[in-house]
């Protein structure tokens, strides 16, 4: 018989969600499906070869299950449980800085600040 693990205690050594009671919550709330399906079961086995579609945050994550992880270890032993299958995200258009003079720079001096006034029309009274 093939190695299994629970859900919500895979998604935890995985390192997807910081506590296991979360995600289990998040396994309840039939956030999560396993192999398309949809399930809201905590305890839900699962093995090398399933794959695991779920949401954190904005992104949609989908995850192949490659090994089952005998303890939640640091992050690169986390990584080596799992192929993201997600699609790369999409670069927003806004990703670069208001004003390109200033990037890297940190806090602008009160010159720039005034450069970058006079560049936006506001008056210095």
């Amino acid at each position: 018989m093939a190695e299994k693990l629970r859900l919500d205690k895979w998604l935890w050594h995985g390192r997807f969600y910081k506590t296991r009671s979360l995600a289990a919550a998040h396994v309840a709330a039939g956030d999560v499906r396993v192999n398309g399906t949809r399930t809201e079961k905590r305890s839900h086995m699962v093995g090398a070869g399933d794959v695991l579609t779920f949401a954190l945050g904005d992104v949609v994550r989908v995850i192949r299950i490659e090994a089952l992880g005998a303890r939640r270890g640091p992050a690169s032993e986390a990584q080596a449980l799992y192929t993201d299958l997600s699609p790369p995200e999409p670069r927003s258009r806004n990703d670069s800085p208001e004003n390109p003079a200033f990037e890297g720079k940190g806090r602008p001096t009160k010159r720039d600040r005034r450069v970058l006034d006079l560049s936006r029309g506001r008056s210095l009274e």
